[in-house]
Parts: structure tokens; sequence; C-alpha cells
């Protein structure tokens, strides 16, 4: 069997980008999400091995079930790309939705972590591995309205940084991906179906695309051994900083 890689989120976007720019490198697939008729169609796109694995990341239980059925071969994951994530709502914190702040932190956090633990134990054990996290630059700044979604991906990043700290030694590496503004379902999902409000987050200017992100992976897991791209900040040309993008008229 080939290396494996483990994608969370792989039924659009950037994990969907992902699996297929990994495939072309010639590793096998775990493909995981909520959506099979996606996951399987994604199977049929690739010329490599898949497993596709349904389960919602917030669930712990789900998550445990669902890996637990990997068959033994399929457990020796080299790479796992924890992507999936969400942003639901865009509001000031004494006015937002609460059921917003609990999808993103069950996703975007503790669904990260869910994954992480059943995968990186087996790693160290094997003393090979590459967790790649995805974080967001609203990681690394804060932006008005975005709060509870900033603090989730801060949460990412610390969980980044102390997870490379925890494993020095064990060869497993840990990388962090922390893109800026990229034309996925991403804006559909936060403005709930709003499409002409998320049309506009991406008019005027050239957004980074899924196969950007996927792009960069690539190149971070197939570095030598010794290197560890360990974290990244990637903008579209047009972007800065989270709320400065230079837009045409």
């Amino acid at each position: 069997m080939n290396k494996i890689a483990l994608i969370t989120g792989a039924t659009s976007g950037i994990g969907w980008a992902t699996a297929i720019f990994l495939a072309e490198e010639g590793y096998d697939l775990i493909i995981c999400g909520r959506r099979a008729a996606r996951l399987e169609e994604l199977a049929q796109k690739v010329k490599v091995n898949t497993h596709s694995l349904v389960f919602d990341v917030s669930k712990h239980q789900e998550v445990q079930q669902a890996l637990d059925t990997l068959p033994e071969a399929w457990q020796k994951i080299d790479v796992l790309v924890n992507n999936a994530g969400n942003a639901h709502g865009l509001a000031a914190l004494h006015e937002a939705d609460v059921a917003d702040w609990e999808a993103m932190i069950d996703i975007n956090v503790k669904g990260l972590l869910y994954v992480t633990r059943w995968v990186v134990p087996k790693m160290v054990a094997r003393k090979t591995g590459h967790v790649v996290n995805l974080g967001s630059v609203a990681g690394k700044e804060v932006y008005p309205y975005g709060n509870v979604y900033c603090a989730s991906k801060h949460a990412v990043d610390a969980i980044n940084s102390g997870l490379r700290m925890d494993l020095l030694g064990t060869g497993v590496k840990v990388s962090q991906v922390c893109p800026g503004l990229v034309e996925t379902e991403f804006s559909k999902i936060r403005f709930k179906g709003d499409n002409a409000r998320a049309e506009a987050v991406y008019q005027g200017y050239d957004a980074l695309k899924a196969e950007d992100i996927a792009d960069l992976i690539r190149f971070i897991v197939t570095r030598p051994a010794h290197v560890n791209i360990a974290d990244t900040l990637i903008f579209p040309s047009a972007q800065v900083a989270s709320t400065q993008v230079h837009k045409q008229p």
C-alpha cells in the first residue's frame, strides 16, 4: 500500500482539492465528510485507493466509531489534514446566535482535537507522520464581528504550536496553513445561504482558490524528513490583513 493521507472535510473546497493533489503524489486516501454522495464522487475522480468515512467531526462518538472501522492496513496514516471547519454568522458578540458559537467551537476546535487524538498515537508508535492543521488569518488577528470564529482559529493556532512541542523527538511533524480569503463554500455557510452577500466577498479582486491552498499543503508534506514547515500565512495578492483588501471598482 502507498503512503496514506486522511483528510477531513473532503467533500468540497480545500479538502476536495487537497485529496486530488495528494492523490497525484501517489497517496492513498481516507476521505472524510458528512456527504456520502460527494465522497463517492471524489473517490471516482482520483486514481488511487480510497476509503470513505461518513461522520460529523464535531461528534466525538461518531469520530471514534468511524475511525475504529478502518482496516488495520488503513490505520497506518502518514499524513493527517485537519481541514474540516466552518464560520457561522457575522455579528457583534452581544447580538450573536449562541448556536453559531457552539457550531464553530465544536467543529473548528473539538473536531480537530477528536480526530487528532485518534490518529496521532498511532503515528507516535510508528515514529513517523505529519499533521497539517488548517488555521486562518483569523487565528493571527481579530476583526469586527468575527469574535468567536477568530477565537476558534486562535485555538487552532495554539493547539498547533502545543502539539508540535509535545511531539518533539517522536518523528511526527506538525504544520499549520493559515489562509486569507479563499473562494469556497465558506461565505455561503457563514451567511446562511445568502448567495448575493457571499458572492460580494470575492468580487473586485482575485481571491485564492482551493487549489492554491492544496498546492501549499502538497509542498509541505513532500519536504524531506528533516524539514518541517511549521506555520504559513497565505493571502491573495490583493489582501494584506483580514479586513484590508484592495478591490477594483
